[in-house]
């Protein structure tokens, strides 16, 4: 059966009472958009403070309905609800059914990253070429990271072009694990995954034994990580948190040890290489696409 899909233009102010709304109407989901995504006026929404939940001046939700759902009722109903909600943009189409896990997932190939390191989704075949390789098998589903964006995938390779053999890494911000699981797959004797996000810890310990490292990795929260040093740091989070953090994870690499910090839009590297310069020599940033990856040794 096919779905009945709503578009409807809100003010941020409204998203809340608008989306409480929608639900309360049955909607089988509500997905909030940029109102003025692919225009000048596009706004991006980018590191977020600690409980903050910025939204766009204008949001486009897209609440999706059973198929035989009444498109007028629907409507009507809004009004009841709220009569300061403007329907005077709303729009309704009919969105054919499908398996929606598959389709998302069909979008995504194996993926390689340096010399080494491939990065497979679950319902492919390693590809021939990547025979001779290391591979991480992961859900692409994942929203915590499947190497597709430019931070995780400066990561990747710059853990690729590394001797990890009997070294322990520490993944800060580990998200789906796969900074981690890399390393172990690259030779690292064993891992520590941080992540403020419990379900980020859940989801690299699941991704750990479904790879075959379960027992080479340790997860934790941050209050909860002791404070050990390792020779290889990688921190894949944002600028305002390296910026905060910059003590916390200068002090856990080891004297000789090397760092990578990532999550880092172009323009932002200047003050994050001053800031790491006090704890570290050889200081590079390197650019793909709009991020940055910096990446240094620890001082003696």
């Amino acid at each position: 059966m096919p779905f009945l899909e709503l578009s409807l233009r809100v003010r941020a102010e409204d998203e809340h009472r608008a989306e409480n709304a929608l639900m309360d109407l049955g909607a089988l989901s509500v997905t909030l958009m940029d109102a003025d995504a692919a225009t000048p006026n596009e706004q991006a929404v980018l590191e977020p403070g600690v409980g903050e939940t910025p939204l766009w001046p204008e949001i486009t939700l897209l609440a999706l309905f059973p198929g035989d759902t009444v498109a007028e009722l629907v409507l009507h109903a809004l009004e009841s609800f709220d009569d300061a909600i403007d329907l005077s943009q709303a729009d309704f189409r009919e969105v054919a059914d499908q398996d929606w896990e598959r389709a998302w997932m069909d979008q995504y190939v194996p993926l390689q990253f340096g010399r080494r390191t491939w990065i497979v989704p679950w319902n492919m075949d390693p590809p021939p070429e990547a025979r001779d390789g290391v591979i991480v098998r992961l859900d692409p589903g994942l929203a915590f990271g499947s190497g597709t964006h430019p931070t995780t995938a400066l990561c990747l390779q710059w853990l690729d072009s590394l001797v990890l053999r009997d070294k322990v890494v520490l993944d800060f911000g580990c998200g789906s694990g796969i900074l981690a699981l890399a390393a172990l797959k690259l030779g690292a004797k064993a891992a520590v995954g941080v992540d403020n996000d419990p379900q980020a810890l859940a989801a690299t310990a699941d991704n750990a034994e479904r790879n075959g490292v379960g027992d080479q990795l340790t997860v934790y929260s941050p209050e909860d990580e002791p404070a050990a040093t390792y020779p290889v740091v990688v921190a894949n989070i944002l600028a305002s948190a390296l910026d905060l953090l910059a003590e916390t994870l200068a002090s856990r690499v080891a004297p000789g040890g090397v760092i990578a910090l990532s999550g880092i839009l172009h323009g932002q590297e200047g003050a994050l290489l001053a800031r790491y310069a006090e704890w570290f020599d050889g200081l590079e940033a390197v650019q793909e696409g709009d991020w940055m990856r910096i990446t240094g040794t620890r001082k003696a």
